[in-house]
């Protein structure tokens, strides 16, 4: 089955096709990171104008690159959310009206599904069951994994999500959006040491996480040095260094406890945090130690992607799954209601 994904939940939009038996044929992605920068997050309203301006063109771009025509396509995968709805609409709007068309199936995908299993795209993918820490945008949730569709949730994050905390930092220390990547890049030329930041929740039991307190200790942090205007390079590398090795012990301890919890021996992790090289590197570390597998998507794949999306969805389309005429889309959507194969 050859499957178009259209993937609009958020700043990005990402267009791939998908073969069953050959694999990716094609991916392409247009990124709104620029136009959101200026205003320090993502706008709304901004991100579902630009949707509407590039989906139709890329999609004709893909088409073009896996050499498929129109009636080649067999079925239509699309982000029905968790997401912004303004986003999300545009999308799956869009497939909808493809669908009909072109006289294919479609199908709403989880958007976390989709990160959940763009690991599956590799040439080693991980095989079921596994732990999978989710780090994507405003989501920290660590899932038990049996199969595709069987998801128990294990802990999420109670305030702030891993990424929105490094966007937070990196606001603080008056860096760039997205934080993420700059406070890593940052952090290359840090003394990690120089500052001992908390690592929140380790010292109760559980697998929930929080990130708000890391969030104002770093703030407290600057704001000492911005009172006695010492806020040098340095020490803004040094902080970014400190917050960044607090917030992957905090991802690893937690980790490992739903390792030990549910004696799997692969652990998975995906969303765009999950391409932070340190984070991969003591997570590494760790199922070394717990005699476990470590398995994640390559750099293009963590963040926001079509290739995921259509994977996902052929996955359900070929075990019989699609939906009705019904555009859905859905700002909030628990993985749990999702339906196993």
């Amino acid at each position: 089955m050859r499957v178009l994904g259209i993937e609009t939940s958020c700043d990005e939009t990402g267009v791939a096709i998908y073969d069953t038996e050959q694999g990716l044929l094609a991916d392409t992605l247009y990124s709104q990171v620029e136009m959101h920068a200026q205003y320090g997050g993502v706008v709304p309203e901004l991100a579902s104008r630009d949707h509407i301006k590039r989906l139709i063109p890329l999609i004709r771009q893909v088409l073009e690159q896996a050499d498929t025509s129109v009636e080649q396509i067999e079925a239509i995968a699309y982000t029905a959310g968790p997401g912004l709805i303004g986003a999300l609409m545009v999308g799956a709007a869009t497939a909808r009206a493809i669908a009909l068309t072109w006289d294919v199936p479609a199908i709403a995908v989880h958007h976390m599904e989709g990160h959940l299993l763009a690991p599956m795209l590799e040439s080693n993918p991980p095989s079921f069951p596994f732990v999978a820490l989710l780090v994507s945008g405003g989501h920290t949730q660590l899932v038990e994994v049996k199969a595709i569709g069987e998801y128990q949730l294990l802990g999420e994050s109670l305030d702030d999500a891993a990424g929105e905390a490094f966007d937070k930092a990196a606001k603080m220390l008056g860096l760039d959006y997205p934080g993420g990547p700059v406070i890593a890049k940052l952090a290359e030329r840090g003394d990690k040491t120089r500052f001992r930041f908390p690592r929140p929740m380790v010292d109760r039991p559980g697998m929930d996480m929080s990130f708000s307190g890391l969030k104002t200790f770093t703030l407290n942090t600057v704001n000492k040095f911005k009172s006695t205007d010492s806020l040098d390079v340095q020490t803004q590398a040094d902080i970014a260094a400190a917050f960044e090795e607090a917030v992957v012990d905090t991802l690893a301890i937690k980790c490992k406890r739903a390792l030990q919890h549910t004696q799997f021996k692969q652990l998975i992790i995906a969303g765009g945090v999950s391409a932070n090289s340190r984070l991969r590197e003591k997570l590494q570390q760790m199922v070394v130690t717990q005699k476990a597998s470590l398995f994640y998507a390559r750099a293009e794949f963590c963040t926001d992607n079509g290739a995921m999306i259509a994977f996902a969805g052929a996955q359900r389309l070929v075990a019989g799954q699609s939906n009705d005429l019904t555009i859905m889309a859905r700002p909030r959507w628990p993985m749990s209601e999702l339906e196993p194969l």
